[in-house]
């Protein structure tokens, strides 16, 4: 069971005809930029030369710059985009509240304090470890720091043996704080070389992406992609009331935990390998109501389509701006997400 624009319940279903156009367009869409990803940037290689990279017969160095920098980067936007959207559409249909978002909880801020921890402390912190797992470092604490988040959440909001929303949002409210607080603290003991790292990786970018990180990235962000689609009757039921959504014979508890995780896996990655990138979890399940509505079925996979294209068309665009140099991704996502959020802000206030 779904549910209309109204409110009510209707059956479950993929949007009509008419809309299943611009669900192939955005398809198309996000296919182009991700061509065009591998083909633009300082040095344009022509279409002919980027097949001829990925099959390994072109010349060292268009294959070096494909393969060795673009292809990662490309991988590492769409595990980002995917992840940062889905968790976006899950925390806003959990939530009941369109205005959720990762970083509305605090979650992406946890992640942060986590990867910023190891930028400042790396040395310290990888002391003892192998040298083969010194590249995990940096995940690892993110996503320990998105699960210190979502567990402190949820254990502050239970209460009876239910989960309060509105304690939820507000506890992200202090969690934000907190963490912005910490990250503070990290960057007035870190030196100049730590400073200056920092100062970029808080604004996001897809440019420091290695192998390893990337493909740590994609690992976590597919992992919570089933999740995620899964979930999609229980966010129709839960829009209904938690109440509602019992009797109908969802375990509504269980499936907080799971969305909780996925949350936390999937942010945790993406903020570890890109920086915080705004937004992005915020506009991109939106787009995907207004193109096939509110059902969750077939919303969520179009808003992991739209996160895509949003991460890579922001990519590609300061990528372009102003060769050779580039500027932070976080900044293009905020040009768009700001006025967006601010667009949502009157149109809720004028209904």
């Amino acid at each position: 069971m779904t549910l209309a624009l109204d409110g009510t319940p209707r059956r479950g279903r993929w949007p009509l005809p008419g809309r299943h156009g611009a669900v192939a367009a955005l398809a198309l869409a996000a296919l182009g930029l991700a061509l065009a990803a591998l083909a633009l940037g300082p040095v344009a290689i022509p279409p002919a030369g980027v097949l001829e990279a990925l099959a390994g017969g072109a010349d060292p160095l268009q294959e070096a710059i494909v393969r060795g920098i673009r292809l990662p980067r490309l991988l590492l936007g769409l595990a980002v985009g995917t992840a940062l959207a889905l968790a976006g559409g899950a925390l806003q249909g959990m939530l009941r509240n369109p205005l959720a978002d990762p970083a509305l909880v605090g979650v992406s801020a946890g992640a942060s304090v986590g990867a910023v921890a190891v930028i400042v402390l790396g040395g310290t912190l990888a002391a003892g470890l192998p040298a083969a797992l010194r590249p995990y470092l940096l995940p690892a604490a993110a996503f320990l720091g998105a699960g210190a988040v979502i567990g402190a959440l949820f254990a502050l909001a239970r209460r009876a043996g239910e989960t309060s929303v509105a304690t939820l949002i507000l506890g992200g409210v202090a969690i934000n704080a907190i963490a912005a607080a910490l990250i503070g603290v990290l960057v007035f003991v870190s030196d100049d070389e730590q400073l200056r790292e920092l100062t970029f990786w808080t604004m996001g970018s897809l440019a420091s992406g290695t192998w390893p990180l990337v493909l740590v990235t994609l690992v976590l962000a597919a992992l919570t992609v089933p999740v995620f689609l899964g979930a999609a009757r229980g966010l129709d039921l839960m829009q209904l009331g938690e109440r509602a959504a019992f009797h109908a014979g969802l375990d509504v508890e269980r499936l907080k935990r799971r969305l909780a995780l996925a949350t936390a896996v999937g942010v945790g990655a993406a903020t570890a390998a890109a920086g915080p990138i705004g937004f992005v979890g915020l506009v991109a399940p939106h787009l995907a109501r207004l193109t096939v509505g509110p059902a969750h079925r077939a919303m969520l996979p179009v808003t992991a389509l739209y996160g895509m294209v949003l991460v890579l068309a922001a990519d590609l665009a300061v990528r372009l701006a102003v060769p050779p140099a580039e500027l932070p991704i976080g900044l293009a996502t905020s040009l768009i997400g700001g006025p967006f959020f601010l667009w949502l802000l009157l149109r809720r206030g004028r209904r």
